[in-house]
């Protein structure tokens, strides 16, 4: 009876095996409070930005959306969205070159340059760019970043 339980339980072992488990996310992204963010989907309507750290550790720290303008950041270990306040100079895909997101006492500035790229069809490179994290009474942030626009597909409307 023994070795039939230890048999029956040998697959269900192998096939945890076989699927390694998810490692944990950063809470800290090269020493700074900025964590990682989980996957995250595309936009059911319009563009979003995903951006990853581009210094020792490579990680996406960031995502912002044209529509509803806003970014998500993980800052001390919770993901908060933080609505786009100010923006300047051409980007393209519903994001501007500069944009400035605030909420309470937190501050974030994405510097982005954006790029077309034939081998995208639907968004763009985003081949450098800085997120710029400023809070009342803490140090700043400045990270550099860099990732891809990603645009949801729309349908052509014909009368």
């Amino acid at each position: 009876m023994l070795l039939a339980i230890i048999v029956a339980a040998a697959p269900a072992t192998a096939r945890k095996a076989d699927k390694p488990a998810p490692r944990p996310l950063l809470t800290s992204i090269d020493g700074v409070p900025l964590g990682e963010l989980p996957k995250q989907e595309l936009p059911a309507t319009g563009c979003a930005a995903y951006l990853w750290s581009k210094g020792t550790t490579h990680a996406l720290v960031a995502m912002a959306s044209a529509d509803p303008a806003r970014l998500r950041l993980s800052l001390d270990g919770k993901i908060t969205d933080y609505p786009r306040t100010a923006q300047q100079g051409a980007g393209g895909f519903g994001f501007a070159q500069t944009t400035t997101y605030q909420a309470g006492d937190l501050t974030a500035t994405l510097d982005l340059t954006i790029r077309a790229n034939a081998d995208l069809t639907q968004g763009a490179a985003v081949p450098s760019g800085t997120l710029t994290v400023e809070r009342t009474g803490q140090d700043g942030i400045v990270l550099p970043v860099g990732g891809l626009i990603g645009c949801t597909a729309t349908k052509e409307v014909t009368p």
